[in-house]
């Protein structure tokens, strides 16, 4: 895919997993979403590992930004 500046951006595949727990005797369900290496480790990748993020869904998108 080429974004309006002309630079190509890396496009894959990512994927929702449930991992479910128990905390205390309750169960809790854990979503992750899983990004594949090639994109994270791209120079361009918007985020580092651990940084605390806000996410919103919009227009039946979902919207992950900085918090």
């Amino acid at each position: 895919m080429i974004t309006k500046e002309g630079k190509a951006m890396k496009v894959e595949r990512a994927k929702l997993i449930n991992r479910p727990t128990t905390t205390k005797g309750k169960k809790y369900e854990k979503f992750f979403v899983y990004l594949p290496t090639y994109v994270v480790r791209d120079k361009d990748f918007p985020f580092k590992t651990g940084e605390e993020l806000v996410v919103r869904i919009e227009n039946g998108k979902i919207i992950i930004e900085r918090a």
